[in-house]
C-alpha cells in the first residue's frame, strides 16, 4: 500500500500522552489556538481544505479523537466511559494544556461538534468562542427521532446496539459501508466532492476492526450517558456560555431535525449561525464557504 498523503504539509506531528491514551494531532499556523475536531466516519484530514485559511490567522491543533485515525483506541467498559463525550472533552483539554494552551478556541463537525459542546458545559472557562458543524444537541436529536428523522440517521440506533452486532456487520465490508454512509451524507450523494487522498486516511483507519469497535462505542455512549449528561443540562437550565456559531449544511443532517439556530438558542446565550451551501460535509463539499464563516467569526476576538 501507497504512503497516505501528507494533507497538512509544514504541521508538525504530535503524539500527546493523555488519561484516554495517545492523540495523534497535526500542529500549525500563527496566533491564537484553535481546537479543530472532526466526525463519524473521518479523522483530522477532514479539516485540510479550510485549515490553509484559518491557519494564515490561528495556531491551529488537529487531532484525531480517540478512537480514532492515529489516536489510540482506549479500553471500554460496560458503560462506554472512554467514548463519552465528557471523557473525550476531558482529554482534549489534556491535549491542549499540554501544547501550551489553558484557553483556546474551538470548532467541531459531526461527533467533534458534540465533544465541542460538552467541553463548554463542562468547562466554561476554557473557550473563548466555540462553532458546531451541521449537528444540533445529542439530546435533540434522540427527542425528535421520528419515522421520517430515524430513517435518515439510522446509523444513531444500528450503530449503538450490543456488540459484536454492528462491529461484525459492517467488519464484513468496511469499504462498502463507509462509501455509502459519506456518499448518501453530501448533497451530491456521491463520492465526487471528496479528495481521493482524503479518502484515502478515513478508509485505512475505517478498515481497522478496533476503529470499527471504537466508533460503535462512541455511539452507545450517546445514546446512553451522552445522552444523559445531556438531559441533566437541560433540567438544570444549563447553558454553554462561549459564543456559539451554527453552521449547517442547507442539504445537511442537522437542519432535516429543526431549525438549527433556534435549537442552539436554547442550548447558548450567545448563538448565531448560517446555511452553507452543500451536505454534511461542508468543509470538504464548500470549503471557502466554511472557511470565511469560520474565519469571520473567531476573528472577532482578535
Amino acid at each position: 500500500m501507497p504512503d497516505l498523503a501528507d494533507l497538512f504539509p509544514g504541521y508538525a506531528s504530535e503524539w500527546i500522552a493523555t488519561s484516554g491514551g495517545r492523540v495523534f494531532a497535526r500542529v500549525g499556523g500563527e496566533g491564537p489556538p484553535l481546537l479543530l475536531l472532526h466526525g463519524y466516519p473521518q479523522t483530522h484530514v477532514m479539516w485540510h481544505r479550510v485549515a490553509p485559511k484559518l491557519a494564515e490567522r490561528f495556531t491551529l491543533v488537529v487531532p484525531d479523537l480517540p478512537g480514532y485515525g492515529w489516536s489510540d483506541v482506549p479500553d471500554s467498559d460496560a458503560d462506554h466511559t472512554p467514548f463519552t463525550k465528557r471523557a473525550m472533552a476531558r482529554v482534549m483539554i489534556e491535549v491542549m494544556e499540554k501544547l501550551g494552551h489553558a484557553q483556546f478556541a474551538l470548532a467541531g463537525h459531526d461527533r467533534g461538534g458534540r465533544v465541542a459542546y460538552r467541553l463548554a458545559l463542562d468547562h466554561p472557562g476554557r473557550l473563548s468562542r466555540l462553532a458546531v458543524l451541521d449537528i444540533l444537541p445529542t439530546y435533540e436529536y434522540w427527542a425528535r427521532m421520528d419515522r421520517a428523522y430515524a430513517l435518515k440517521i439510522y446509523h444513531w440506533s444500528f450503530l449503538a446496539q450490543p456488540k459484536p452486532l454492528p462491529e461484525t456487520l459492517i467488519g464484513g465490508n468496511p469499504d462498502a459501508y463507509f462509501r455509502h454512509t459519506l456518499a448518501s451524507w453530501a448533497a451530491t450523494r456521491s463520492l465526487d466532492a471528496f479528495d481521493p487522498r482524503a479518502l484515502a486516511h478515513y478508509l485505512t483507519a475505517f478498515r481497522d476492526p478496533l476503529r470499527i469497535h471504537a466508533a460503535c462505542e462512541d455511539y452507545r455512549a450517546g445514546a446512553y450517558a451522552d445522552f444523559t449528561h445531556d438531559t441533566a443540562d437541560r433540567e438544570a437550565g444549563n447553558t454553554i456560555a462561549a459564543p456559539l456559531l451554527a453552521l449547517w449544511g442547507d442539504a445537511g443532517i442537522a437542519g432535516a431535525a429543526a431549525t438549527p439556530l433556534d435549537t442552539w438558542k436554547q442550548w447558548a446565550t450567545t448563538v448565531t449561525g448560517q446555511p452553507v451551501a452543500g451536505g454534511h460535509f461542508m468543509a470538504e463539499e464548500n470549503p471557502d464557504a466554511t472557511a470565511a464563516a469560520l474565519l469571520a467569526f473567531f476573528s472577532v476576538a482578535l
